[in-house]
């Protein structure tokens, strides 16, 4: 019979390296309130950063660490951005310049080569680059990848985004001094298919569901936690950024892209944990159920809703105020599309 917590005491864990991935967007554009962040709840962050002596890094810098099996820096930090909103070079590159803090910006090439309007330019980008900021892959398109085209085969979806992907590679190659081989998911959307073309394709992807990268991250889609209005108050901020990767044995292989409507989860850890709870999108609370005490299962109380939802576990580290953190996406097709 399955034990509904885990009562094992958990002893220290050894140190591992452990670092955060912010995403961001738009930088004071209110207009776009799911993917803004309002300018003074960007300085609160960064003042935050400053104050408590975390330490921002390139992302290329932490990825080769833990791949590495390097020691990162306690409090090791990584800002990103998705879109190369305009807003980026006017707002965010300023502010983070004057600290001499590197990010990266991930560009959709169509985007920038067709000079859409409230985007940056190739020059802008080039400027950036002088100052701290490298350039990553958002797709040419920006199309939801995971999406066939009417009448689509298999294998001809499977062209069609690495075509799509190795464009835009080749744009930043072209355009900009020392790109990094790395993509961000449109819509954070992937699927082990599109995952293992990345790899393929010799480069890392990112998501944008929540969570610490660590040893046992998956660097076919390694976690970001997203920024907006909402997300962005101070309390949730700290939390996020004190976060610790969970101590997992691995990432679950499991396709995000589902037809159940409560999936099960399946989670090895390397040993037991304190105060481990997990949490569904728009549920709250849901059930943990020990196989043993380092191994349980987790389940939706109530169906996902079609579209992109998460199952958000997190326990008790030995670092007081601190948290380990895991998440794991759900995609259910036929969900209302919103804002990268």
């Amino acid at each position: 019979m399955l034990a509904l917590v885990n009562t094992a005491l958990a002893e220290p864990l050894t140190k591992q390296s452990s670092a955060v991935a912010l995403m961001y967007h738009h930088f004071g554009e209110s207009r776009h309130p799911s993917t803004n962040i309002r300018l003074e709840q960007f300085e609160q962050h960064l003042q935050l950063l400053e104050q408590n002596n975390f330490q921002v890094l390139p992302l290329a810098t932490v990825i080769k660490a833990i791949q590495n099996n390097e020691a990162l820096p306690d409090k090791s930090v990584v800002i990103t951005m998705d879109d190369a909103y305009r807003s980026v070079y006017s707002e965010a590159y300023p502010r983070l310049k004057q600290r001499g803090w590197p990010f990266t910006v991930f560009v959709s090439s169509d985007y920038i080569d067709k000079n859409y309007s409230n985007y940056m330019s190739w020059q802008q980008m080039r400027k950036m680059e002088q100052h701290g900021a490298s350039f990553g892959n958002h797709s040419r398109s920006h199309n939801h990848l995971i999406r066939r085209l009417e009448n689509e085969t298999e294998i001809a979806w499977q062209q069609r985004i690495s075509n799509d992907i190795t464009y835009a590679q080749q744009r930043l190659r072209d355009e900009l001094k020392t790109p990094i081989d790395v993509i961000a998911y449109p819509y954070g959307e992937y699927n082990l298919t599109i995952a293992n073309i990345i790899q393929e394709l010799g480069m890392i992807g990112m998501g944008q569901h929540s969570g610490a990268i660590g040893p046992a991250s998956n660097f076919r889609f390694l976690p970001r936690f997203p920024m907006n209005e909402s997300f962005g108050e101070m309390n949730g901020f700290k939390s996020k950024v004190m976060s610790l990767a969970m101590p997992l044995l691995e990432t679950p292989q499991v396709n995000p892209v589902i037809t159940e409507k409560q999936p099960i989860l399946k989670i090895n850890l390397k040993q037991p944990l304190k105060q481990l709870a997990c949490y569904a999108s728009g549920q709250g609370k849901i059930q943990v159920l020990w196989q043993d005490e380092k191994t349980f299962t987790v389940q939706a109380n109530s169906d996902l809703p079609a579209g992109r939802s998460r199952y958000n576990c997190t326990a008790l580290s030995p670092e007081p105020g601190r948290y380990y953190w895991f998440s794991q996406l759900w995609i259910r097709p036929g969900g209302i599309e919103t804002e990268d």
